[in-house]
Order: structure tokens, then C-alpha cells, then sequence
């Protein structure tokens, strides 16, 4: 039946024949669940969106995962398995007026004895109080809403959309999905594309897991006129690689940056820097890099090495010498350096505790004989009384109390045996059983 309240709740009906050309995306766009490539984890019988199907039991969803997944069609294809009016809007160009209206025409159409599937893209670009407006609407049924989004939702949306929603991850596709697509798509044409075997792997490594950037490639070589077939360096040439996805203020931004940071802490040197590339070649500013592997050397290699620190500070003086590209390799060779250093977070540890500690005991004064007693009332007080001047004693240690009077000694710093930090301990060892001994 036709909607009175909604010029476009349901897919767009394919224009008949002669009506133009459609992009081949759109051709071989699924009509049904069962034909969309890649996302068997989460459609199949066991996965949670075939679960609720079989169920009959639809709740407001988050689709989560990278761009050309399939994360509209999956939207599509939910509407129609479930007879529900579908209406897709995006956060980029839908405002408050716009939200109003797609919610009174949702409310009339409930009326009608029709549920209304709201789809909406980009859904992390929305604020809180636009979020917020969905909830009424998602809680007395008049709106299933399923949102779209390439950011971490637990970072991006509210606690209180969240609670209502069921996040379903989607996955990037694999080389096997594309070709998958590529048989699909040459099917439709009606002709193998003009490739080699090489090339056309080479063609479905330049989409990077997105299913629409393959169609779009696939679709491209398809027109090209050609007696022969195609080899990878001719394709590279015809072709320009797409830009790996890479968002410096978004998730991959934090993905790309943790797997950097935990490839230095277990020192796998080719690891970290494929990730430092992976970083650069997305457009990552090197400044940054250079911050955070400043501060890896001092968390997870600190005392053990206490070079690490001083040359990751050489090579980001050596940057803003050089300037880039030449300034990047004095990085690349900071983090091998920092991925083949010994490793140790003993002083990073020590400072936490020494902070945690501080906060529990933050009023307590030190020892009066630590304390200067610069004037005559001081001295009276006993500030500076008994202090023992430790390059005069035995060894140059007194080994006397340092903290304050009544507090017992915590252990903050705990070497490990590895690197430099192995002879600090050695030190600490004595210097703790001469306290002993003397009983300071």
C-alpha cells in the first residue's frame, strides 16, 4: 500500500528499462539477506540479526564497521523481511525541523497499523540533544531505529541510545568477499574482466575491504577497450590507488596508534614499524608520532634503558631539522630502537603509586630533622634537629627516615631485572639493607 505520510519509506524501485544508466553498485545491490557478502558472522541462523529474524523479535540496532560493508543495504533488506516503511536520512544534513517531521509522519503511519524502520547514517555526527530526541519515539515503538556508523559507538553515542540499541559489528571484507562481488558483478556485465590473475588480485587489494570502492574499480576496467589482457603494472597505471582508510581524529586514528605503542612494549621492531608507516601514509602528522614515541620510551622502557628517552628526543630534534620526508626515517629508527630496548615499567609504576600514595597521605609534614631551620624559632622547635649529613657517615648513607613520622614505609619502585635498570636494582637492594641494619 502506498504511504500518504512519506514520499520514499521503501527502496527505491529500479528504473525501467532505457531510463538511463544505473552504476553497477546499484545493479547487483542484494534483494535479499542471504545474498549480502561477507556479513555471515552476524546474518547467519546463529548471528544475532538471523536469531532476532527467526525470532520475529527486531530491536533497534547500531550498525557498527568500516565504510562499503553494507551497512545501508543490510538496513534495506531488514525493512523488507520485517514489512516495515523504511526512510533513511543522515546525520550531515538532517536537522531538528527535519527529525520532527520524520517523526510525526512515523507517528501517523503507526496509526495506519505500520511500523517504520528508521535508518539513520552517519549516526555519530548527530549531538546529544538530537540523540536524545529518539528516545521517546524508540521506547513507545513508533520508530525501529537502526543507525549507521563508522566510529566506536561507546565512544560516539549516548549511554542512553546505547541502552536501547543492540551494536552489531560489522566486518571489513576479505580478499575472498571481494572476489565474491567480482564474479557477482561480472556476471551482471556479462563478460570476465580483461585482467591477469595478478592484476586482479591487485585490483581487490586496491579497495582495502570496501565492497563499494571494488564495485567502482571493477567497474571502471569493465569500460576499458581492450584486445588482451591487462597486467598489474598496466592496471597501476590506469588506476589510482585509493587512500587507505585513515581518520586522524577517529577510531583508526586510536586503532592504528595502540598497535604502535603495544608492538614497541613487545618488542616486535617490524611490527612497529609497519604501524609508524601505516601512521605516516595515512597523513598522520609526524610531530605527533614523535610525542607519543617519546613517551613510550619513558612508560615501557624508562630506567631500563635511559638512553631510549634521550634519543627519542634527538630523533624529534632531527625531524624538525630536517622536515619531512628526510626527518621521518630519524623516527623510524627511534622505534626500532625503542621496539629492541630492553623493558621495564618500574618507574612508571613508581609513579603512579608514589601519586596514589600522595593523595592518601597528602597532609602529613615531612620529619623535623629534614626540616631547614633558617631562624632562631625554628631551631627552638627542633626543625633540623638530629639530621645526620650523609656524605659524613659510613659509605655516604645514614640510612635515616625520610618520610613523615608515624607513616609506614611504602615500596614504590620495584626494578626489574633487565637493562640498566638490573644494576639499579642491585643498588636499591643495598642500600635497603643497610636501612636495616641501621634500623632507619
Amino acid at each position: 500500500m502506498a504511504d500518504l505520510f512519506d514520499p520514499s519509506p521503501t527502496p527505491t524501485p529500479k528504473p525501467a528499462a532505457g531510463s538511463g544508466p544505473r552504476p553497477l553498485a546499484d545493479r547487483i545491490r542484494p534483494s535479499r539477506l542471504s545474498e549480502v557478502i561477507g556479513q555471515g558472522k552476524v546474518l547467519g541462523p546463529d548471528g544475532p540479526l538471523g536469531s532476532m529474524l527467526a525470532a520475529n523479535s527486531l530491536s533497534s540496532l547500531i550498525l557498527w564497521g568500516p565504510p562499503g560493508v553494507g551497512k545501508t543495504t543490510i538496513a534495506r533488506l531488514l525493512a523488507d523481511e520485517t514489512d516495515l516503511a523504511f526512510v533513511q536520512i543522515s546525520a550531515i544534513f538532517t536537522g531538528v525541523p527535519d527529525l520532527r517531521k520524520v517523526f510525526d509522519a512515523a507517528r501517523l503511519r503507526a496509526g495506519q497499523g505500520r511500523g517504520t524502520l528508521l535508518f539513520v547514517d552517519e549516526i555519530h555526527r548527530f549531538n546529544k540533544a538530537q540523540q536524545d530526541s529518539f528516545l521517546p519515539h524508540m521506547e513507545d515503538g513508533t520508530i525501529l531505529l537502526v543507525g549507521a556508523t563508522t566510529e566506536n559507538p561507546s565512544f560516539e553515542l549516548n549511554a542512553a541510545v546505547m541502552s536501547r540499541a543492540q551494536v552489531i559489528v560489522l566486518e571489513r571484507l576479505s580478499l575472498a568477499d571481494l572476489e565474491l562481488m567480482a564474479q557477482r558483478a561480472e556476471r551482471e556485465i556479462g563478460r570476465k574482466l580483461p585482467l591477469t590473475a595478478e592484476a586482479r588480485d591487485a585490483l581487490l587489494e586496491m579497495a582495502d575491504g570496501d565492497g563499494r570502492a571494488a564495485l567502482n574499480l571493477i567497474e571502471q576496467v569493465a569500460a576499458w577497450k581492450t584486445d588482451g589482457k591487462i597486467d598489474r603494472d598496466a592496471l597501476a597505471q590506469r588506476l589510482m590507488k585509493r587512500a587507505a582508510k585513515y581518520d586522524k581524529s577517529g577510531d583508526e586514528h586510536y586503532n592504528l596508534i595502540s598497535a604502535l605503542h603495544k608492538s614497541v612494549r613487545g618488542s616486535d621492531p617490524d611490527a612497529a614499524l609497519y604501524w609508524f608507516a601505516r601512521m605516516l601514509e595515512g597523513g598522520e602528522d609526524p610531530r605527533y608520532l614523535a610525542r607519543r614515541i617519546t613517551r613510550m620510551a619513558v612508560e615501557d622502557i624508562g630506567l631500563a634503558d635511559p638512553a631510549a628517552a634521550r634519543h627519542c628526543l634527538d630523533a624529534w630534534a632531527m625531524y624538525e631539522r630536517l622536515g619531512s620526508p628526510e626527518g621521518e626515517l630519524s623516527l623510524a629508527q627511534a622505534v626500532l630502537y625503542l621496539a629492541l630496548a630492553p623493558k621495564s615499567n618500574a618507574g612508571y609504576a613508581a609513579y603512579k603509586n608514589a601519586r596514589a600514595e600522595a593523595r592518601r597521605t597528602g597532609s602529613l609534614t615531612p620529619p623535623a630533622h629534614i626540616l631547614n631551620a633558617p631562624t632562631k624559632m625554628m631551631k627552638e622547635q627542633g626543625y633540623g634537629a638530629g639530621y645526620a649529613y650523609d656524605h659524613n657517615e659510613e659509605d655516604g648513607f645514614s640510612g635515616q627516615n625520610y618520610f613523615p613520622d608515624g607513616m609506614k614505609r611504602p615500596v614504590l619502585y620495584n626494578p626489574v631485572e633487565r637493562g640498566f635498570e638490573r644494576e639499579l636494582k642491585r643498588r636499591l637492594d643495598w642500600f635497603v639493607a643497610q636501612r636495616l641494619k641501621r634500623g632507619g
